[in-house]
């Protein structure tokens, strides 16, 4: 008979939770602060968990912060070489006339598309964003286009735009949880573009403009995103800030005051980041688990996760975390390489936190006649052991 495990020790999985201690251990986690605010988010950036959250879903109207779903759509067109940095552009009559708040770019004066996107961030330029959209799309009505179609494989399920700046338009909508998802998306996706939502400042056309995100200037760990105001969607706020390697992202919309969007962002991002703690417990492609493999060229198959694995829990209970591995049934060959084969539950406290699929990191191909017959006969023997 074979001498395989059913598991490629367990126990190297809770070892390796168990190991770090936090120092500081809060035997409870304090509900958030009452925030002044129609809608608001505050999400960790690595793990994706929601930390504190008021009517998240609720469609509201984005003003400038719509910006940043035009950001992504530029972003994305540079990253595909469509677009680049250097790239000089037309300016419309039509993105010279725009109104709102404006980077003052001068009609059929040509800009570079780096000084656009400056002043669509920085300075919050309803006339960059026309100018960028027409010169991507042909016209700002494509370009909304382009937008809902990034926002769905995003999986912003609950938001439609209409053009690139957040002037008002009826339907034209996002939701703080949406905007979350986009922020999450822009830091991921562009790395190397991130890092306009950090600047404070920025001179076109003899005309100094600075940052509209009053957190730049008072918190040094924030470092993005967005501000965005109209009568009907009142001040709202998305941004992200990065402490000893825990990265959160708040998106507060409809509040009363720019102060009052910036001392309410304030209030939960501290409360984010005194709270909770978030770890990385696993790298996807490493092998978690070893069950044995039946009729297949190997005698066993590793398992592991698809995508790398953070967690974000309240400071002071990682020693609380333990991990198993469901495996269920017996595994035949042939199987292909991403196949779900099982899952991995990690608890908190005792209690169940999180599942994640486990996956073959490898495929299995069948073994010859004479050994997939000789497996037959095991798995028939083995049938009347499991009855019994």
């Amino acid at each position: 008979m074979k001498n395989k495990t059913t598991l490629l020790l367990l126990l190297l999985l809770i070892t390796s939770l168990s190991t770090a201690q936090t120092p500081n251990t809060l035997s409870t986690t304090p509900q958030p602060p009452k925030v002044n605010a129609s809608s608001y988010i505050l999400m960790d950036y690595h793990s994706g968990h929601v930390l504190a959250s008021d009517n998240p879903h609720l469609q509201v109207e984005p003003a400038s912060i719509t910006k940043m779903m035009t950001a992504y759509v530029v972003f994305s067109e540079i990253k595909s070489g469509n677009l680049d940095l250097a790239d000089m552009i037309t300016v419309s009559e039509k993105a010279w006339r725009t109104g709102g708040s404006k980077m003052f770019i001068e009609v059929d004066k040509q800009v570079v598309v780096e000084d656009l996107i400056r002043g669509m961030i920085i300075q919050s330029g309803n006339d960059a964003c026309v100018a960028l959209a027409e010169h991507i799309a042909g016209s700002e009505e494509v370009f909304a286009s382009m937008m809902n179609q990034h926002a769905n494989k995003l999986g912003m399920s609950n938001s439609n735009f209409l053009n690139a700046t957040g002037l008002p338009a009826e339907g034209h909508l996002v939701t703080a949880h949406d905007v979350a998802i986009l922020g999450r998306a822009l830091i991921t996706d562009f790395p190397d573009l991130y890092h306009f939502y950090a600047e404070k400042e920025f001179t076109f056309n003899k005309i100094k403009q600075h940052n509209r995100n009053t957190l730049l200037y008072r918190d040094p760990t924030v470092d993005g995103f967005k501000t965005g105001h109209t009568e009907a969607a009142g001040y709202c706020l998305a941004t992200s800030a990065m402490r000893n390697g825990m990265r959160l992202i708040n998106v507060i919309m409809g509040t009363e005051s720019e102060k009052a969007r910036a001392d309410e962002t304030q209030k939960l991002i501290n409360y984010g980041f005194r709270f909770f703690e978030t770890h990385k417990l696993y790298n996807a492609g490493d092998e978690r688990v070893r069950p044995e493999l039946w009729k297949g060229q190997e005698e066993d198959i590793a398992l592991g996760l698809a995508n790398d694995l953070f967690i974000t829990i309240p400071k002071g209970s990682y020693d609380q975390l333990d991990a198993n591995a469901d495996i269920p049934g017996l595994l035949t060959a042939p199987i292909q390489k991403g196949a779900q084969l099982g899952t991995l539950n990690i608890t908190l406290n005792g209690e169940s936190f999180m599942q994640k699929p486990l996956v073959a990191l490898q495929a299995a191909e069948q073994a010859g006649w004479w050994s997939r017959s000789m497996d037959g006969i095991g798995l028939w023997f083995k049938s009347f052991g499991d009855d019994e």
